[in-house]
């Protein structure tokens, strides 16, 4: 199977903020624990296995025995979720939101990234266990983000009123939802496959959570994959001392912001802030209801609504019903680590940039960093586009080009006429040296009328020069379609394959062949994008 690389920085499609990273650059080595090397992992297990009790591992194997009540998990899933138990035994962990029929391609390379980095680490360090963890977004209550997949262009949608935390959304809806997809799909076996797995998911399960702990495990459960809901009481409740500085101390805002600080004042450069702490990272979630938690007028209240407590009811409240607690984006990661004995995140580029925002935070907590690592990015083409690409000369660098910039770039490779007129510019720039120096002799009016007339000059060889390309462009205009028709099956949307279509557009194609190719193919610690011809 052929496969290529190219660096992320080179692909023209991730931030500098996580090319820097990659490189390891100095001016972000203060906000990250250890850089994600094999090597490395040794210190983070040992940092992770004296911070992490005894304790917290028993209620989370008790918590997800009950949460694989039921389901048709393999065994290799069921003995590791008992080696949770064990001190000897680890997590690699990746999130992500509960997306209709997954969502986006890269959940899949998300997971395999994890899976893979989970055996990976059992190959050098076989004295220890390494579980690959799915944390399920179950809390989030954005239900526009996530109700919809796109499949051969359209959108698939779930169209609903919605409130509240999304894991518990019935799945009420998704039968009409599964009609239109079946008809899309077509025939065929995979089709078939398809379907069978999207009406099983959906429509026989009561909520979104249960439905993509379902998907999730049937996709991955030959792997060992274990998938967490921590919206649950028994995970909140060993939570509940963090929450309650959180609510009294207000900590994360006062580390938070410091941080956001320091990153805004790193020299030459200018990062984004992807999140901004509040006072108080915490909302509060009933049946229908995600609301934020405010202090206003010495009360706590939750916006929107008529709940309202003193400072003593509310910690009460927080002893009583931890699982009322539902922390924002900057403190999930905090909930994560202090419930999981993790070792290492692995997300997206947005992911990790708010992550480099919290590791003071951790600290403050006494809450161990985990080590973060940028998933594995794929363009997977057919042998039937690579072929074509190759008789096209387009070389896998090509397509991450912008449109314009692939068309002229590939125009002025095929013309049969130089369409690059920088020597011309350089031998008129070198005539208007004599002139430049005539002028320093005179007064300065000449001087200015030689410096207008060479840039009027320059930028008539530049507008020559254009109207020279766009020529071309319409003498090759067959071959300029066969190029951007090829660009647009591997960019839907000019966007990056797998941040646009669904897996299902894969799957029609190759079937259960899908996941063990990406399985044999990613390399999770080889920080390159990888071009992959099926």
């Amino acid at each position: 199977m052929p496969t290529d690389c190219i660096s992320f920085e080179d692909t023209g499609y991730f931030s500098e903020l996580i090319c820097d990273y990659l490189a390891e650059t100095d001016g972000l080595k203060p906000f990250y624990n250890r850089f994600p090397r094999l090597e490395n992992f040794k210190d983070q297990i040992k940092e992770k296995e004296q911070a992490f009790k005894q304790e917290t591992r028993s209620v989370l194997v008790t918590s997800l025995r009950e949460q694989y009540k039921g389901m048709d998990a393999s065994e290799t899933t069921k003995l590791n979720i008992e080696a949770l138990g064990e001190r000897n035994t680890f997590t690699v962990t990746t999130g992500h939101q509960l997306n209709l029929f997954t969502g986006p391609l890269y959940f899949l390379h998300k997971i395999v990234s994890t899976i893979n980095l989970s055996k990976e680490l059992k190959g050098k360090y076989p004295e220890y266990n390494f579980v690959p963890i799915y944390w399920m977004a179950t809390e989030d209550h954005d239900f526009d983000e996530i109700n919809y997949f796109n499949f051969k262009g359209k959108k698939v949608r779930w169209n609903r009123n919605a409130s509240g935390a999304v894991g518990e959304l019935d799945t009420s809806g998704l039968d009409a939802v599964f009609k239109l997809f079946s008809q899309e799909l077509g025939i065929g076996r995979n089709a078939d496959a398809l379907r069978e797995l999207f009406e099983n998911t959906y429509v026989e399960h009561g909520n979104l959570a249960e439905a993509t702990r379902y998907l999730a495990n049937t996709l991955f459960k030959d792997h060992g994959l274990v998938i967490i809901d921590a919206n649950v009481k028994s995970l909140k409740q060993e939570f509940i001392p963090y929450l309650k500085r959180e609510l009294t101390e207000q900590i994360s805002f006062e580390q938070v912001t410091k941080v956001n600080g320091q990153i805004e004042n790193i020299t030459n450069k200018e990062y984004p802030i992807q999140v901004n702490p509040r006072e108080i990272n915490l909302f509060y979630i009933i049946e229908n209801l995600r609301e934020r938690i405010v202090f206003e007028d010495n009360l706590f209240k939750v916006l929107n609504t008529e709940i309202e407590w003193n400072e003593k009811d509310l910690l009460e409240e927080v002893s009583s019903n931890p699982e009322r607690f539902s922390p924002n984006v900057i403190l999930r990661p905090l909930y994560q680590e202090v419930i999981l004995p993790n070792l290492c995140y692995i997300g997206g580029g947005g992911e990790l940039a708010y992550w480099f925002q919290l590791q003071q935070n951790f600290k403050s907590n006494e809450v161990v960093f985990p080590m973060l690592l940028l998933r594995n990015s794929v363009l997977i083409k057919t042998e039937q586009q690579s072929n074509k690409l190759k008789k096209l000369n387009i070389a896998n660098e090509d397509l991450f080009l912008k449109r314009d910039a692939f068309i002229n770039k590939k125009v002025r490779e095929i013309s049969n006429i130089d369409i690059d007129f920088s020597k011309q510019i350089e031998h008129l720039k070198h005539q208007f040296l004599a002139l430049h120096e005539l002028a320093e002799k005179t007064d300065k009016s000449f001087e200015g009328a030689v410096a207008a007339q060479e840039r009027k000059q320059i930028k008539g060889l530049e507008s020559l020069e254009k109207r020279l390309l766009t020529a071309q462009k319409r003498k090759l205009k067959d071959h300029v379609e066969r190029m951007t028709g090829l660009q647009n099956e591997l960019f839907p949307s000019q966007s990056l394959q797998e941040r646009n279509i669904n897996f299902s557009e894969l799957y029609l194609e190759y079937g259960e062949d899908l996941i063990p190719k990406l399985m044999e193919n990613l390399k999770p610690l080889k920080a390159e994008f990888l071009v992959l011809t099926f």
